[in-house]
């Protein structure tokens, strides 16, 4: 056994250097650490690509049903460490590197991470393709392969400046062109009628070309495709206005065509921005559905069968339009009826739902989609009869029915993307079971009393190889020592530590592994931002999007309160507090922007504050994404999961956090409800309002200046804040954050803030009880196991996909 490895182990170590000579052009001495890292992914390749190639033949031999995850994001992260895990082979590639004077680390560090996505979306849906492969489910994962992403955030003067992302500047090893997977993606036009066979001639077209990555399940059982498309003119040039001397308008075309592909989340308060976005919604979900029915028809040779291959899944209402271009290729492509294309299209097409904000819950103007929709317009406009007329036999009266219509006739005429979805669906999840509990009640109340039977819960999960073994491996090898090997393949067996939660010797592992990865996070934020910390401080961390409902701004009132406290009462014996933020705000967002502004202003004052004796230091790290997340993660001791109640559909940052031995501190929001439950009530901090409690004061006419005046903490925090305590330089920048507060406070800060205060002492004491900390951290690694995103996926592929 012993020969047999270290064959294998000189033969990888043979590989990868005739990868480094031949695909690099590089020997071993001229070779630089980017030229090891390009060989060491080639090599690795290599033998992912046998299981690729493996698992796809399996799928067509064996007939089976494919799952179509359509996503705008897929926050894939660095993926190096991430496939070399799941392959098993970690050790062989540290070895091979080793014998080279190399450190597998340091070229880790040199993989830049996918700019792909944004937030917890995009990682989610990067958790579920890594689950799927897991689970051995054969499945596509489609979405755009965007040039520069969503941006890099700077910190400049504490503001944030958005600069292009250049993750694709030294090429991506990871990629391979499909050319022959390409696709005409039409725009504008008529639409033309010939007795009973409708035509649709655009009026401008781009080419879609596929660009596949694999994905890699745990311990390589399959690996399926993460195919992402670029945008390409059908002429690159027009060489006559070239040679006429329009340089620019001969690019013209290019230019159009590279807009698709090469930011995430344009702007849309312009109509040009709108019309960017729903032309990068259709190129995508186009591009997709095309390439859905191709295989299917090249190995099936019958439409009518898709749903019984093709389970397609739209993560959020991004692809919605996926439905109108099915019907489109249904009916016009291959001659089906529209009654039957519709029954088709509702078994095959399910929908999840990610959020209850209205603005997310995508519309379009009716005159912008016709233009540049004209066929699938018509296609809305027969579906909508279809439904209303079933509303309407179903008793539904004229509010209820513009409520269900998928088109909105309240002002400007939109086409309601959302309601397009649900309609074309046979199932409708949401991904938190108070979230969906809120949608049957909220967004989508009428249509869930038209068709009751859609609605269902599928509560998010994260994949534990990334956020429990890849991103903590010393907590991972103390839980190994303690409970055995098991829950490295079912996440559930973790539970086994509940038994071992009052161990003192397990306690103080877990504490030094903690303070371990608190040490490594402190010396990152020393290097690269010149920030001295703590390591035996508590480390309370709130990383995610800028978001007025995710309450960072809750979290700055308290720290301004906090400081106060330590200043005005010296004599207390306070708890050391690292306050730790990170996330980016949308560019066109300005309270968001204003609020990390208001984090840096804070954080200038505190830290250079001498009174506080290092009681208390702020920071905001910049340009979160998932690399940091997994150098966070590790050494946060609490996690801030504060959303306003009833307005965060899930998360999954609380789930990561749990799993790594945080406390969450937070509301009955979201998972946090399910957190809770399964914790127990003693190992989560829980305060303030309730969805139901939020929902009254709106109704009811809340006042928050009468709270704000019985408060005499919070009002001295907002009258800091307003006053131009931490914005000497401009007094007034606050003032209209702050007078929103006092005016409506419709995120319920001032509401929320005396219990989130009272919930943070309550913190501090817990602290002081370091036995019952650990206990309660153990406690929250054991049971967090339930929220593996393979438990989510089997619920998917058995309840939905039909494919388990």
């Amino acid at each position: 056994m012993l020969d047999s490895k270290n064959a294998f182990q000189s033969e990888f170590d043979e590989h990868i250097v005739r990868v480094l000579r031949h695909r690099i052009g590089k020997d071993e001495k001229a070779a630089k650490k980017h030229d090891w890292y390009n060989a060491s992914i080639y090599a690795l390749r290599d033998a992912i690509i046998d299981r690729w190639i493996e698992s796809t033949r399996r799928t067509y031999d064996a007939g089976d049903k494919r799952v179509y995850y359509l996503s705008m994001e897929f926050l894939i992260g660095r993926l190096l460490r991430d496939a070399l895990s799941n392959m098993g082979m970690t050790r062989q590639m540290e070895q091979a590197l080793r014998a080279h004077g190399l450190d597998l680390a340091e070229l880790e560090e040199l993989e830049p991470d996918a700019a792909l996505g944004n937030g917890g979306l995009g990682r989610l849906a990067a958790c579920f393709m890594e689950s799927l492969a897991t689970l051995d489910i054969p499945a596509y994962g489609y979405g755009i392969r965007y040039v520069n992403g969503m941006f890099r955030q700077r910190i400049s003067d504490g503001w944030q400046v958005e600069l292009p992302e250049t993750w694709l500047a030294h090429g991506n090893p990871w990629e391979f062109d499909r050319m022959e997977c390409s696709y005409r993606i039409g725009f504008g036009g008529e639409v033309v009628a010939k007795g009973d066979h409708v035509t649709w001639n655009p009026a401008e077209a781009v080419e879609a070309t596929a660009v596949d990555t694999p994905v890699v399940g745990w311990r390589g059982k399959r690996v399926n495709t993460l195919r992402l498309w670029t945008a390409s003119p059908l002429d690159p040039i027009r060489l006559d206005a070239f040679n006429a001397g329009d340089h620019f308008g001969a690019l013209e075309e290019q230019v159009r065509a590279d807009s698709l592909v090469r930011v995430l989340y344009p702007a849309d308060q312009t109509p040009a921005g709108q019309e960017l976005r729903l032309r990068q919604e259709y190129f995508f979900t186009a591009a997709s559905v095309q390439d859905i029915v191709r295989r299917h028809m090249q190995y099936e040779n019958d439409i009518r069968t898709l749903p019984e291959k093709a389970a397609i899944q739209l993560n959020d209402t991004h692809p919605s339009v996926a439905v109108a271009e099915l019907m489109r290729l249904f009916v016009d492509e291959h001659g089906l009826e529209f009654n039957e294309a519709w029954a088709l299209c509702q078994k095959t097409v399910s929908y999840t739902n990610h959020t209850l904000l209205p603005e997310a819950l995508e519309s379009w103007p009716l005159p912008l989609f016709e233009r540049l929709l004209p066929r699938h317009m018509q296609i809305i406009y027969a579906i909508n009869s279809r439904v209303l007329r079933e509303a309407r036999k179903a008793g539904c009266d004229d509010a209820q029915i513009a409520a269900i219509s998928l088109i909105d006739e309240g002002g400007e005429r939109r086409v309601r993307m959302a309601n397009l979805a649900f309609a074309g669906a046979h199932s409708i999840n949401g991904v938190a079971a108070l979230h969906t509990e809120l949608m049957k009640e909220t967004v989508f109340a009428d249509l869930h009393r038209l068709y009751p039977d859609r609605i269902n819960n599928k509560t998010n999960g994260v994949t534990p190889r990334r956020w429990l073994q890849q991103c903590n491996p010393g907590l991972t090898k103390v839980i190994r020592d303690a409970i055995g090997d098991e829950f490295l393949d079912d996440a559930a067996k973790l539970t086994a530590l509940n038994a071992l939660a009052g161990d003192a010797a397990l306690g103080e592992r877990i504490a030094e592994v903690k303070r371990s990865n608190k040490v490594a996070l402190s010396d990152y934020i020393k290097r690269t931002m010149g920030i001295r910390l703590d390591p035996d401080a508590l480390f309370d961390v709130q990383i995610k999007r800028i978001h007025e409902y995710k309450r960072q701004l809750l979290n700055l009132i308290e720290t301004v309160a906090l400081y106060d406290q330590i200043r005005s009462h010296p004599e207390r014996d306070w708890i050391p507090r690292v306050k730790i933020f990170g996330g980016k705000a949308a560019p066109s967002y300005h309270n968001a922007k204003l609020v990390i502004k208001l984090a840096n202003d804070i954080a200038r004052r505190v830290n250079a504050d001498p009174s506080v004796g290092g009681l208390l230091k702020v920071v905001f790290v910049p340009n979160y994404n998932v690399s940091l997340a997994e150098r966070i993660i590790p050494a946060a001791d609490l996690s801030e999961q504060i959303s306003t109640a009833g307005m965060e559909a899930s998360g999954t940052g609380n789930m990561k956090f749990a799993l790594n031995g945080a406390l969450t501190i937070g509301t009955l929001d979201g998972a946090n409800v399910e957190i809770r439950d399964h914790v127990g009530d003693e190992n989560i901090v829980i305060f303030g309002l309730t969805a139901e409690d939020v929902a009254e004061k709106r109704a009811d006419g809340y006042n928050p200046r009468e709270v704000i005046e019985g408060s005499r903490e919070l009002g001295q925090a907002l009258s800091a804040i307003a006053s131009g305590v931490f914005s000497p330089d401009d007094p007034n920048r606050y003032t209209g954050l702050v007078g929103g507060i006092y005016d409506h406070d419709w995120f319920m800060c001032a509401a929320d803030f005396d219990s989130y205060a009272a919930a943070q002492r309550s913190v501090d004491a817990r602290w002081e009880d370091k036995a019952g900390w650990r206990a309660a951290a153990i406690r929250n690694i054991a049971n967090v196991g339930w929220f593996s995103s393979d438990r989510t996926i089997s619920e998917y592929a058995k309840d939905i996909w039909k494919v388990m």
